[in-house]
Parts: C-alpha cells; structure tokens; sequence
C-alpha cells in the first residue's frame, strides 16, 4: 500500500512538472499626446515686446481608469527662445460627458528652461482644463491652461491650447517571469498568438557641419566649426517598411554646453541582401537649440538618410547623412553620423517559427534567420528627483543644484542593463541646465523576502546650460543604490554618487530619490 501512494504521488508530480504554464498575457491602457500653447512672454530690457513663444509637448500617460499619469516634454518652436526645453510629469482625469464628447484637465509639473530666458530655477506648473471629441482611433481636446515658472522665475501666462491624443496600450505579464524562455508551439496556443510589433533602439553619435552665414546668438561666427553629439532614436513600425521615429541630442563637444535637439517623425525601410542590408530615409519636424546656437524660435526639420548593415543575430551598425535646419535656413547644417542598432519583435508570435532568411513570413520581417522560442525581458522606467551638492557654477555663486529626472533601463541579463537618463533643472537658479546621458549598470537579485535590490551604474554623455560649469558638455555620473519594492510593478528607489564634468568646474556629490515602473514584454 505504501509503494503504491508512492508511485500515484511520483505520477501526479510528473504532470505537475510537464505542464508548461504560460503567462497570462494583460493590456495596460495608454495614450499619447501632442499639445501645443502660445505664451505671453514677459517684457525685458533685450526684447521689449517679445513675441509668444509656442510650446510644444509630447507625452505618454497610463490611463487608470479615469485618471492617467505619465510623463512629457516640452520644447519652444517659435518666437525668440529657441532651445528652451522642459521635463515633467502628468496626472489628469477624463470623463466622458456623452457618447463623444468628454471632460480633460489636469496638471503638469516640471523643470527646465534654457535660450537665455527669465526661467529661475526652472521649476513650473500647467495646469489645463480641456473639452475633447472623440473621433474613431483619435480624439482633439481644446481649453483653458496656465503656466507659471514660480521658482524666480517671471513667466506666467494664461492662455488656450489645443492637443492631439492617439490611444496606444501595451501588453504585459507578472514581473516574476522576466527571461523565462518558451517555445513558439507552446505560445501559439495563448494569447500570445499575434502578429508582433516591431521597434528598433539606436544610441548614436551625430556631427553637425556648419558652413556659410550661421552664428551664435552672440555674433559669433559658426563657419568651419562642428558640433559634436550624442543620444538615441526609438522607431515603431506601422507596416513592414513605414515607421514613425522619436529622436533626441545634447551637445558634448564644439560649442559651449547647452545644445539639444528633439525630432519626431517618419520614414521609409528598405531591407535587402537577405535582410542583412538596410536603406532608411527620414523626415522629422522639432525643436532644437541651446548652447548659444541661434534657431530662432527653435522649430527644426530633420531630413535623414542611412544605412544599416548586420554585424550579428539582431544587432547592426548604422551611417547617417542628412540636413538639420530652420524652415528658412536661418540655422542650416549638414549632418552624419553612426550608430549601433539593436532590433526586436515584441509581444506576438505569429511566424510560424520557419525559416525566413529576409522574406516575410505572416506580414512580419523578422532580422533573424528563424524563431523557435521566445523570452519574457524586463523594462523599467524612473522618475525621480536629483540633488547635486555645492553645483559649481562659471559665474554666479555656488549652491545645490536639482533635478527632475527620468530614466529607462534594458535590461540584457538578470542582472545587466543598459540606461539611458535626461534630467531637467526645477530649482537651484539653474532653469536652463538639462542632461542626456547614457550607460549601464548591474543590479542584484531580491533578498529580505524578495523585497530589496541593490545595484550601481555608470552613465555619461551630455549637459549643459544654467550657468553650470560643464565645459563643453562631456559629463560621467557613477552611482550606487537600492529599490524597495512596494508592488509587482512599483518600487521606490534611491541612490547616492557623484557627477564630474570633463573640461569644467562640476564635480559633486549626488543624491536621488524617485519611483520604478517596470513591467515584462514577450521578445522574439
């Protein structure tokens, strides 16, 4: 009798262990917006009767039933403050009233500044409240807004604006199946059973050339010279060749510290020697300026062409060549540039896992030569606020300096990521001080009842602006910190470290606090 309730335990164990439990696959709801504002600016001494300046943002917001919160930025596009960015983050409610028609307003707090205008330490409110129409895949929302830079700074404003909101949810699963790896055969009978969504991630170097007529706000030519910079461009394909791509820059070399750039647009992919080649052609409309460089009211337009070629499984080299301008040609410069490129497919696995050496298979170009398996992969974004100790500045007397600061890591291990970080100044009479910078960092495994992490990272790359004595920009910022976790999904996190500025005064301690968002995405 007693080998007999072993063997029905050994039998009933091994059917447990065959069975392969698949995560549940769950949406989170979410919608992008671009909004745009006309600002009275305040009269001074150097421009009198100074035109608005028109802002324009660009968001992301998780909606949690009829609230949202997220996260945006803002740039100047026109009027005299070419360069003046902003970062902040969002909370709103939205309610609809009829069947179309709905109630928007919330509340935007944020950091930034920058092109020389009356900005303080660059903190500041926008608070709007909105009327919108939904149409079928987007809505419109117009009304009342109001912005004041409260920190010293003399910018306040009523005003109208308008936006655009475009619905864009995401699937997920449960945090404890991050690089879990499962066989196509087994998702195929899941949720999971979809066409992917395909995205590329490229950190890059770019060089403005600059010939002719163009000068710095100062008078001072810019002929012959060459801006140096550094950041990232995520692109979203709509079909197998069209995409939409987001883009941003910060100077690190060339010209004093303080330039940036942001670009949202389109293009066209073209693959070829069995998908081991390819041509992309680009067109971005943005904002851009800083750093003493005249754009006038900062609006840009990117044409861009380059090519890619596979260096190994998902991963390419890119070149770039293309033109970086005001409508006008008021600022006009030649650009080129590389990068490294690192292709996914995401959240889907219909492609029968066949062979596809660069052909479609199910309306999906996939960059590898075939998928058997996929893997659940971590990513995590982080909103915190930065202290640095005693900010040394070029002229005006020393004092602490903080931050609004967002960050997202890639995870390319369990305990290995890549980061990338840009942080906004909000006080500490530096409004017009702002970082892009990138790197990596090492995180351990959970203990005290899978509650603690602790990790370090290193990242580098661009900053300026605020009067902080960047030198030409070229910033490196080590750190050490912990996360403790409040849910699946949330963790505070907190760090202490130190940033120093190569080729200027900077150097301090550092102290950060903030919120994690991480969530797990099926990857080919």
């Amino acid at each position: 009798m007693k080998k007999i309730i072993i063997l029905i335990t050994l039998f009933i164990s091994s059917i447990g262990i065959s069975q392969e439990i698949i995560p549940t696959k769950k949406t989170q709801k979410g919608f992008a917006a671009l909004d745009f504002l006309s600002i009275d600016m305040p009269s001074n001494t150097i421009f009198p009767n100074e035109a608005n300046m028109s802002f324009t943002g660009i968001h992301y917001n998780l909606k949690l039933s009829d609230f949202y919160t997220g996260i945006g930025i803002y740039g100047s596009v026109t009027g005299k403050r070419g360069g003046f960015f902003t970062l902040g983050v969002n909370a709103g409610y939205k309610k609809l009233l009829s069947k179309k028609i709905f109630l928007d307003t919330g509340f935007h707090f944020g950091g930034g500044g920058g092109a020389g205008a009356p900005d303080g330490g660059g903190a500041f409110i926008l608070p709007h409240f909105n009327i919108g129409y939904q149409f079928e895949k987007f809505s419109i929302t117009s009304g009342w807004s109001y912005v004041n830079f409260f920190d010293g700074g003399d910018i306040k404003s009523h005003q109208l604006n308008v936006a655009l909101q475009i619905p864009f949810d995401f699937d997920y699963t449960n945090n404890k199946f991050t690089e879990r790896e499962y066989s196509l055969g087994a998702l195929k009978k899941t949720d999971w059973n979809k066409k992917p969504n395909r995205l590329s991630l490229m950190m890059h170097l770019n060089n403005l050339s600059i010939n002719g007529k163009q000068k710095l706000t100062d008078g001072t030519s810019l002929n012959g010279k060459t801006i140096r910079l550094a950041g990232f461009e995520l692109i979203s394909y709509l079909n197998d060749n069209w995409f939409t791509f987001l883009r941003a820059d910060g100077a690190y070399h060339g010209i004093k510290a303080g330039y940036m750039d942001i670009f949202f647009g389109g293009g066209y992919h073209l693959s070829f020697n069995k998908n081991r080649t390819n041509i992309q052609a680009k067109f971005g409309i943005g904002a851009g300026g800083g750093g003493g460089v005249d754009t006038k009211g900062g609006f840009l337009i990117y044409p861009d062409i380059s090519i890619e070629q596979k260096l190994f499984n998902n991963i390419y080299v890119s070149l770039n060549k293309g033109y970086l301008m005001t409508p006008d040609s008021h600022f006009y410069t030649s650009t080129f540039g590389a990068g490294i490129k690192y292709y996914m497919n995401t959240n889907g696995v219909k492609t029968n896992g066949v062979k596809t050496n660069g052909v479609k298979t199910n309306g999906v170009k996939t960059n590898d030569n075939s998928y058997s398996n996929a893997k659940f992969k971590g990513f995590e974004t982080i909103l915190k606020h930065d202290i640095y100790f005693h900010a040394d500045r070029q002229t005006n007397p020393i004092e602490n300096l903080h931050q609004i600061s967002f960050q997202m890591n890639f995870p390319i291990s369990k305990n290995i990521y890549l980061a990338g970080q840009t942080s906004f100044a909000n006080f500490g009479n530096a409004g017009a001080y702002a970082e892009g910078i990138v790197g990596f960092g090492v995180k351990s495994n959970s203990f005290l009842n899978k509650k603690v992490n602790l990790f370090a990272q290193v990242l580098t790359g661009a900053a300026g602006g605020g009067n902080i004595s960047t030198g030409q920009g070229l910033i490196v910022k080590p750190s050490i910190g912990t996360y403790y976790k409040l849910n699946d999904q949330l963790s505070l996190r907190g760090s202490l470290g130190y940033v120093k500025a190569r080729g200027g005064k900077l150097s301090s301690p550092l102290i950060n606090f903030g919120i994690s968002y991480h969530f797990t995405y099926l990857k080919l």
